[in-house]
């Protein structure tokens, strides 16, 4: 409810998004976000047609100074937000104890510096990777709700319920815990009321949840494979408060593929989709609604990442990545439509801005050092991807993907290296690179045919690797490739990795996982398509059910225009050709790098005991050019049919860096939504 002056209150449907607190080049205990960063958004939030900002934790005092700002000039149509109060979440998921005293005592620190921060009466020294400042400005009048904690661990919540089975249902002053909840949900009884008891000191009275997500949550899934995703239920209907006029709700963040009984779980399976399927996000929603059918509940995290890679599937389509802009939009608003369609109070966008620093259980162990992630975009990694704002590379509007090569003239001296014929039928060979992309312009001595020729490119960043007896018979190289760059027809252009190089096969075959089958002989010679897992093997008694590993190639190389201007951009393009000219931007996980931004890559050595890979030190990416005629089978490559030496090969060097350059872009999901929200009426559906 919004208040209208004179007594009179307006029910509303809350729109919104999840802001993070950094941008590229930081992590977020770094708090690099500026006044004019903060003022910039809000002004596009705002627009777009959302009514409240989400915050995980306490922002440095700009934010609340910025938004103060930014609502003087708004009357009585302020942009709210709602404040976050981060839980001791790895101590939490370490000791599995919520009654810690350390955790305890951590967990009322953080409430009290929330509370204080949002009332502008805190000064705290700035430390390393926490907020800090003086808090001067009162948003006090901008908040529309509490937002305690994180995403809880399963096995902390049963195991706190399981150690304190005696212990007595917290009653609080203004929130208390009910006779049926469960000690962990005492506890959080406890730092409710005390968020509430805190907040009445100010004079000020406003409506209170807790996160809450999809594996701790109120329901049974008889259709879910891991014991971890049923084993423990956190429910909100088991506090209440008895002295809190502003009231309380439940919120949930539910994905469409996480976890994995969306998919798997035939009771979801009520509802078609209207194209063959079943929306089983949607039947989950109405499941859970009917739960919570005496207080209001929203959905404060949800949403689809727009990325090359893949880590898990979804049904209908809506998987966890793998999707452009425009897919990534059309799927957002969908999302939307169901949360409100199914009556819930409010649908906050999982997320504002795409987020570098992240990582996801499928190329983290690839992203070596972790401490550098945020000086480099993995586009492989989809979790960094899930902006309605692109956060892009440096070079992202300087070098349009369009098969023509004359923005790469405009760039400055020394940013590009250039060979001149280092094969037959290619006349000029360029590289350069930004914080997401090796980008390679190609200028040949006739148009290219896809259907009359492939290039390959072949590419060495350390000793080892395969040659490529089949893909350039024939020819003896010095040394072998690490991967391969083939471009042909649409269906056929991609990234393929040396069989003694691919560590999808070295993480899940026999000497890692083992949960791929030997590689055949044929397997063992070829250069094989790059492979992203997004399920493992489940088997019981480890699980519930059975299920197979499940891999997708994630190494294709998409076709079209990086030009946002034109109406047939593509976020995924990665390449173009265009008379004589061919153009491509490579993902550098692509290419064997665990961290361009400090020239490492993921080496040769065995696996670590934990199944963890190691890096080497390249110093830069040595190219093998050809080009194969489809119908003579003729190769044109390096060499007189002699051997290659790869020293006497195009190598593309560059300087590590420390800071980073990024772009700023709406994406068009901003605009899908916006147009989705101008079409709900003022009120919430009854």
């Amino acid at each position: 409810m919004e208040y209208k002056g004179e007594g009179k209150w307006q029910e509303i449907f809350v729109k919104g998004v999840n802001l993070g607190a950094t941008v590229p080049g930081h992590f977020p205990g770094e708090f690099p976000i500026t006044e004019e960063d903060y003022l910039r958004w809000f002004k596009q939030i705002d627009d777009m047609g959302a009514n409240v900002i989400r915050i995980y934790t306490v922002h440095n005092p700009v934010f609340y100074t910025s938004l103060v700002k930014y609502n003087k000039e708004k009357g009585d149509d302020p942009l709210y937000f709602i404040q976050g109060i981060w839980s001791p979440e790895e101590q939490l998921i370490e000791l599995k104890d919520a009654y810690n005293p350390g955790i305890k005592e951590a967990f009322h620190k953080e409430i009290e510096k929330a509370v204080k921060a949002v009332y502008g009466d805190l000064k705290i020294p700035v430390q390393p990777g926490a907020s800090g400042g003086k808090y001067r400005a009162n948003a006090g009048r901008y908040l529309m709700a509490w937002h305690i904690g994180t995403e809880w661990d399963p096995e902390m919540v049963d195991n706190t319920n399981t150690q304190y089975t005696s212990i007595e249902p917290y009653r609080g002053k203004r929130f208390s815990a009910l006779d049926e909840a469960s000690p962990f949900e005492s506890w959080l009884a406890e730092l409710i009321d005390q968020t509430a008891e805190l907040e009445a000191g100010y004079g000020w009275q406003h409506p209170m949840t807790f996160t809450n997500w999809v594996t701790t949550d109120v329901l049974e899934h008889p259709g879910e494979p891991l014991f971890e995703e049923d084993l423990a239920s956190v429910d909100a209907t088991h506090i209440e408060p008895v002295d809190w006029e502003a009231g309380y709700f439940a919120a949930y963040h539910v994905y469409p593929y996480y976890p994995d009984f969306f998919h798997l779980d035939k009771t979801l399976e009520t509802i078609p989709d209207g194209n063959g399927g079943f929306n089983t996000y949607k039947a989950y929603l109405r499941q859970l609604k009917a739960h919570y059918k005496d207080i209001p509940i929203m959905v404060t995290e949800y949403g689809v990442p727009a990325s090359l890679g893949v880590s898990h599937i979804g049904p209908g389509g809506r998987n966890q990545g793998g999707h452009s802009d425009d897919e990534k939009a059309e799927i957002d608003v969908s999302l939307t439509k169901d949360i409100y369609d199914e009556g819930y109070s409010g649908a906050i966008l999982f997320m504002w801005q795409d987020e570098w620093f992240k990582k996801t259980w499928n190329t983290m162990r690839f992203e070596i050092p972790e401490d550098r992630r945020s000086y480099w975009l993995n586009v492989l990694t989809n979790e960094k991807l899930f902006g309605i704002v692109a956060m892009g590379p440096g070079k992202e509007e300087d070098i349009i993907i369009d098969g023509k090569l004359s923005d790469w003239d405009a760039l400055p001296e020394g940013e590009v290296k250039s060979w001149d014929k280092p094969a037959p039928g290619i006349e000029r060979f360029r590289v350069t690179h930004d914080e997401a992309y090796v980008y390679v312009g190609l200028t040949l001595s006739e148009d290219f045919d896809p259907s009359a020729r492939q290039i390959y490119l072949g590419t060495s960043t350390q000793p080892g690797g395969n040659e490529p007896v089949t893909e350039l018979p024939g020819i003896k190289l010095s040394d072998g490739l690490e991967n391969l760059v083939v471009i042909g027809q649409d269906d056929e252009t991609e990234v393929r990795t040396a069989p003694s190089y691919d560590f999808h096969r070295r993480l899940y075959g026999r000497y890692g996982h083992w949960m791929l089958a030997d590689p055949t002989e044929e397997e063992k010679v070829q250069f094989q398509p790059w492979k992203l897992a997004v399920s493992l093997t489940m088997s019981p008694p480890d699980t519930r059910l059975s299920q197979p590993f499940q891999d997708m190639t994630v190494g294709s190389l998409v076709r079209g225009t990086s030009d946002r201007k034109d109406e047939n951009f593509n976020s995924l393009t990665s390449w173009q050709y265009s008379g004589r000219e061919v153009e491509l931007r490579i993902p550098w996980m692509l290419l064997g790098f665990a961290d361009p931004s400090s020239l490492q890559v993921i080496d040769y050595g065995p696996l670590k005991k934990d199944r963890s890979f190691t890096t080497a030190q390249t110093d830069g990416i040595t190219f093998v050019p050809w080009i194969k005629d489809r119908k003579s089978q003729e190769i044109f490559g390096p060499g007189k049919g002699g051997p290659v030496d790869l020293a006497e090969q195009p190598k593309y060097t560059w300087s590590p860096w420390e800071t980073v350059n990024y772009t700023e872009n709406l994406k068009s999901g901003y605009y899908a939504l916006k147009k989705f929200y101008e079409s709900l009426p003022e009120h919430q559906p009854e």
